[in-house]
């Protein structure tokens, strides 16, 4: 299932503002999580949840790290795993969940993700908090980077100058002088910092 709105539509003005968008996202995921363990099927499902891609943002380790969650009855709870897993690690353990074969080498290579689950399973069903963020808030025509964020493409995937956007929403959040530190990738085999910097303002 594609939660589409974690991306959101940066600062553009009128259209609803980054936290609007994630806050919008986690609420909706949270109610799948909800039905799901309400359920007659909650015995039995896992849910991966994780972003599509992570690799130009804000981290002080890499810009390709990201959150990711495992959720079912078998979770280790009140547990972060920080084993090193890729997106071809949640589908590896998918398919042995599902008792199938790796469907490429990337997959069969992979470490499965494991180290998240128990065998000893807690059934308790999971109640959806609505968020207290207004929803509804949009970004306004002063917005930082407003400018910038109106003439991202986002009628498709992937065709955004990130760094700026990224910087759109570091400034939404964190203040229209705060300064967004650069992408770092230092992770074997990953593409260094090219060093430029997106505009301030706009």
């Amino acid at each position: 299932m594609r939660l589409p709105n974690d991306p959101t539509s940066g600062t553009k003005a009128g259209m609803p503002t980054p936290q609007a968008y994630v806050t919008d996202n986690d609420w909706a995921l949270g109610q799948l999580v909800d039905a799901v363990s309400h359920s007659r099927f909650w015995k039995s499902a896992a849910i991966f949840v994780t972003e599509d891609d992570a690799r130009n943002g804000p981290d002080h380790v890499d810009a390709h790290r990201t959150i990711s969650q495992v959720i079912s009855l078998y979770t280790r709870t009140g547990r972060i795993d920080s084993t090193f897993y890729s997106t071809a690690s949640m589908v590896r353990r998918i398919e042995l969940l599902l008792g199938l074969s790796p469907m490429t080498r990337f997959d069969a290579y992979a470490t499965p993700v494991v180290n998240s689950f128990t065998a000893r399973p807690d059934a308790a069903a999971y109640d959806a908090i609505k968020p207290s963020y207004d929803l509804t808030a949009v970004n306004a025509v002063d917005s930082p980077m407003a400018g910038v964020s109106a003439r991202q493409n986002l009628t498709k995937e992937d065709q955004i100058d990130e760094r700026t956007f990224n910087e759109a929403i570091w400034k939404s959040v964190r203040g229209a002088k705060s300064v967004m530190p650069a992408p770092k990738h230092g992770l074997y085999g990953s593409a260094p910092d090219d060093g430029q910097q997106g505009p301030d303002d706009d």
